[in-house]
């Protein structure tokens, strides 16, 4: 066999040692800003978006700079009803409008401003959080509303808040007519480690609702929120029902429920009017909660509701999180309506 040549032994040449100056130090870099997050006022803007674009919009097509002359007027009048203002307040709104501009240039931007305020006016009355007494141990609140406006997870949110408060809160599964609402109810239970009192599917509301309340005053809750089946306002056995509810409550207690919240869903519009009007006459309604105004281009129905009945609205949602629904605030509201920035 062939003899393979040795193989030299490689060597790595030595770099030279240079003399190098120093590295300097690197330059400290600033802290990274904090940004801020977005508050419920971002949310409700957004959530608001549908409602402010069609108004606001609508305002800026109208007046790029224009005379408010009658004819102006009339198309901001007929654009505001549109928006789901409803006729009278629209009408006011414009008068008010005409006293202080009529026959001077105005451009949008000054509309809209002029407008939130007025609409915050007509707010500001009714802009009352939900007050819990907590003397009654529990302060009952009862919760009604047609189908599908949201009544099983407004309950579950506002049980959500009020633990949070450190408020010992029942919840009662009234909407005995449908398993999924029951089961939803004991879901947001766990959440909060609130009990839930359920019955099975069909069970009389009315005796689950007095159970409830003996249950609750037993235990010495802060608050019994008792969710009722979803009834259609024009169905008068159904309202009937309802009726049932309060009077077997009140052979425990006259005085409850101490709170009789109504669940309105924005998207229905107008029709809203008629369902707070049929609500209050059979159970004496004390306070409102609007749902799903990220959903709608209607939400100017909250202001018309506002100037009509002057019913406090207590919460408005603007989303599915537990924190998408919040106290209702007139000037943030009315703001965002306008598609305005929060005034600081």
């Amino acid at each position: 066999m062939p003899v393979q040549p040795p193989v030299a032994d490689v060597v790595a040449p030595v770099a030279p040692v240079l003399d190098l100056p120093p590295t300097p130090e690197p330059e400290p870099q600033p802290e990274p800003e904090e940004v801020e997050p977005v508050g419920f006022f971002g949310r409700l803007r957004e959530g608001l978006s549908r409602s402010s674009s069609k108004l606001a919009g609508g305002i800026s097509s109208l007046f790029t700079q224009r005379k408010l002359d009658a004819e102006a007027l009339e198309d901001l009048e007929d654009l505001l009803i549109t928006a789901d203002l409803g006729a009278e307040t629209a009408s006011r709104l414009v008068e008010s409008l005409s006293k202080n501009r009529f026959g001077k240039d105005i451009s949008g931007d000054e509309i809209r401003e002029f407008l939130a305020t007025e609409v915050a006016t007509i707010l500001e009355p009714v802009a009352r959080p939900l007050e819990i007494d907590a003397s009654l141990k529990p302060h009952v609140v009862l919760v009604v509303g047609v189908n599908g406006s949201g009544k099983t997870t407004t309950i579950g949110k506002i049980a959500n808040q009020l633990v949070r408060e450190g408020r010992s809160v029942m919840l009662a599964a009234g909407d005995t007519f449908r398993a999924a609402a029951v089961e939803q109810l004991k879901i947001w239970g766990e959440r909060t480690g609130s009990p839930v009192i359920a019955r099975d599917t069909g069970a009389d509301a009315a005796g689950l609702a007095y159970d409830a309340l003996e249950q609750a005053r037993a235990a010495g809750c802060d608050v019994l929120l008792i969710d009722t089946a979803g009834r259609l306002h024009n169905k008068s056995e159904l309202m009937e029902e309802l009726k049932k509810v309060v009077r077997v409550l009140r052979k425990i207690d006259p005085e409850v429920p101490h709170t009789c919240l109504q669940v309105l869903d924005a998207t229905v519009g107008q029709n809203a009017h008629q369902q707070v009007k049929v609500f209050q006459e059979m159970i004496d309604v004390s306070g409102l909660v609007m749902t799903k105004l990220d959903g709608t281009a209607k939400g100017g129905v909250v202001v018309a509701l506002a100037d009509r009945f002057k019913l406090p609205v207590h919460y408005v949602g603007v989303g599915e999180g537990a924190e998408d629904l919040r106290p209702f605030t007139a000037t943030d509201f009315a703001r965002s309506l306008l598609g305005l920035e929060r005034l600081h």
